[in-house]
């Protein structure tokens, strides 16, 4: 197995990212699904320069992205951004799109469970037929109920994943998976070989090895089902700002580069914008950790 990280948790400049990664041993990037904000052959030259390889990319479902969204315009625009997601990763040189199919922080429905269900599966299949035709997987995302309603667990994104089409994946990740499966390793055998992607963070998504999660066991788990690809670190501290906090400076107070809308992101995950130095230290406690298992 390969190990990746991807860059949507702290606001720095893309080259930054990827010589900090590459300088500590990471060999592939999972970027964020931003791709109005990146010139796909630009960053190309980087990953190469880098001998760094885009992994794929990963959805930012917010404000009004919704795949299931009541109404077929704002349906019809989630769509689109999430193909263009996979233009960029096509572009990239990428294999999979990690697809949080709703709008995280969304915890209200729209309409009826079937009605949305339908909606889901009619969405997915219009990017399902343009990953099929260019050799790119869809991992569908299953994340915790109080981001989202809809998928919150490997069973249900397995059965979403089994509507659109036999290439269709499963992306699974720990943090999420600690919150609301019975069993993370039963949930992993269950999905087998439909996993096309795993996040990893431990269970207060700080770094691997930084919580009590059992990566020996859960590596062990992923080497059961033949799983071979690509781990991609995903933490997001949560944010100290009490005199307790074990990390002095971790808050950064003057981010450059990061957008209202990614400031709200990051905020709604528990965290905020953090320092290159706090960054780093996760960003290396993430591969110290896995290293050994791969």
């Amino acid at each position: 197995m390969k190990l990746a990280i991807h860059n949507w948790m702290r606001a720095e400049p893309l080259e930054s990212t990827i010589a900090r990664i590459a300088a500590m041993g990471y060999s592939h990037l999972e970027i964020q699904g931003a791709p109005e904000n990146y010139d796909t052959k630009k960053v190309k030259v980087v990953l190469d320069a880098h001998d760094i390889k885009c992994w794929g990319s990963v959805t930012l479902m917010l404000e009004n992205r919704n795949m299931l969204a009541k109404d077929a315009a704002q349906r019809k625009t989630s769509v689109q951004y999430v193909l263009d997601v996979a233009k960029m990763v096509k572009e990239l040189g990428g294999s999979v799109i990690s697809l949080v199919p709703a709008t995280v922080g969304k915890i209200v429905p729209d309409a009826r469970p079937e009605e949305e269900w339908n909606w889901a599966v009619e969405g997915i299949k219009e990017v399902y037929a343009y990953t099929e035709a260019n050799g790119l997987k869809i991992g569908i995302e299953p994340i915790n109920r109080f981001e989202t309603y809809f998928i919150n667990r490997g069973e249900q994104a397995l059965s979403l994943a089994e509507a659109v089409g036999p290439n269709c994946g499963v992306c699974l990740d720990t943090f999420h998976m600690n919150l609301e499966e019975e069993d993370m390793f039963a949930t992993i055998k269950k999905v087998g070989n439909r996993l096309v992607n795993f996040h990893v963070a431990d269970n207060n998504r700080m770094a691997p090895g930084m919580g009590h999660l059992d990566w020996k066991r859960i590596m062990e788990t992923l080497k059961e089902i033949n799983y071979t690809q690509v781990l991609s670190v995903e933490f997001c501290p949560p944010m100290d700002r009490t005199p307790a906090n074990p990390y002095p400076n971790s808050i950064d107070t003057a981010p450059v580069g990061l957008s209202d809308e990614q400031l709200k992101f990051l905020q709604d995950h528990g965290s905020s914008a953090v320092t290159e130095a706090f960054y780093s230290m996760l960003t290396k406690k993430s591969i110290n950790t896995l290293k050994p298992f791969l």
